[in-house]
């Protein structure tokens, strides 16, 4: 079990008035958790969002016994608590710009959230909402993705049990702590989860799902995945909260049909009418939003590339491409080489143009090679 956040990290979630946004800039400003809990009111008030009431907060919150507290309990219920700083975290959650500064993970799956998809939908879900959600997560099994969503009534259990059926790694996400799951009833099905998926929150454990905790719940959820699909819903809900979140961070979102007049139709064809999201009928249109590829269709033929031949912008692009499962983001690639959008635009161009890379919906890139030494590759063809 990872526990990598130190006390000060933990302390400075704790703060009333302090949200992610803040945290950050808090550690941009001061270089550490611990050197914000050192600056006098006078330097805290500088940082811009941070009044004279939140710098005494933090100031009350320098005695870090409750963080020690915190920590304690996330030990104790074999809680990981991560830093957005570790390299664990979940690169694609990182992408939001309200994302949490600490997620606190349990289970034995990795966080990789490279191929993710967010099934969620209504609480009532009827019978042919779940027999679809169902469908989409079998159909979905050939090509690996990890099956996010919340853990509640309907559509989102519906998910997590087929993903279990069929084995699919799945992740509740908690508008609790990892030690509170709500609704009950799912206590057994996510203890199953934690074989090969897990639970994520950001909140520590103790906390109750009060009903303010669950939007931001949703944010958490259409971070983590590439693509939103929302099976079943009404007017108005947590789905829809979910879908328009992802559509503000640039992830896919579908929408599954349903019977004019039936309730729980009425927000799927809300998001289609409105274009935030498209149609999704069958787990093939997930494939081909996201432009990927049956991973039993493709074969390689041995070809040698010599990564000196490369220059060393390119070295790392082709090196960290094919140490993420051959596609990332845009973004990530950026934030992974830490290269400004242009030079990372003429990297991937000259690459593209060299048959290396290319270019998938969502502003992803493949790897056409998959590297099988350090100065050699294999060709897709």
């Amino acid at each position: 079990m990872l526990q990598p956040a130190n006390v000060h990290e933990v302390a400075l979630t704790l703060v009333p008035g302090l949200g992610p946004r803040l945290i950050r800039q808090l550690l941009s400003y001061a270089g550490s958790a611990e050197n914000v809990f050192a600056l006098p009111v006078a330097k805290l008030i500088k940082v811009p969002g941070i009044g004279r009431q939140t710098a005494e907060n933090i100031l009350k919150y320098k005695n870090t016994s409750l963080a020690e507290e915190v920590l304690e309990k996330a030990e104790k219920n074999e809680t990981s608590v991560l830093p957005f700083t570790h390299p664990s975290y979940p690169l694609q959650l990182r992408q939001i710009p309200d994302f949490p500064p600490l997620l606190y993970t349990r289970g034995d799956g990795a966080l990789d959230f490279s191929r993710s998809v967010a099934i969620v939908g209504t609480r009532h879900a009827t019978a042919y909402g779940k027999s679809v959600a169902e469908e989409l997560v079998e159909a979905l099994v050939p090509y690996s993705p990890v099956i996010v969503s919340g853990l509640a009534y309907g559509i989102d259990i519906a998910a997590h049990k087929a993903s279990l059926k069929y084995g699919l790694p799945t992740y509740g996400v908690l508008a609790s702590g990892t030690d509170i799951i709500y609704p009950a009833v799912h206590k057994q099905i996510a203890r199953d989860m934690l074989t090969s998926g897990g639970l994520l929150s950001e909140n520590p454990p103790g906390t109750k799902p009060d009903a303010h905790r669950f939007p931001a719940r949703n944010r958490i959820i259409a971070g983590l995945a590439q693509v939103i699909v929302v099976v079943e819903a009404a007017k108005r809900g947590g789905a829809l909260i979910t879908a328009r979140l992802g559509q503000d961070y640039n992830r896919e979102v579908l929408a599954v049909p349903g019977n004019i007049g039936q309730v729980y139709s009425e927000g799927c064809h809300k998001l289609i009418r409105e274009n935030v999201a498209g149609i999704c009928t069958c787990a093939e249109d997930i494939v081909n939003q996201l432009g990927w590829l049956h991973s039993g269709s493709e074969t390689t033929q041995a070809v040698t590339l010599d990564l000196s031949n490369f220059n060393e912008k390119e070295q790392k692009v082709i090196t960290l491409l094919s140490e993420n499962k051959f596609e990332m983001d845009l973004d990530d690639l950026c934030v992974r080489t830490k290269m400004r959008v242009s030079e990372m635009a003429s990297v991937l161009l000259s690459l593209e143009l060299q048959g290396l890379v290319s270019p998938l919906p969502g502003r992803r890139y493949r790897l056409k090679l998959a590297i099988t030494g350090t100065a050699q590759t294999s060709l897709f063809v």
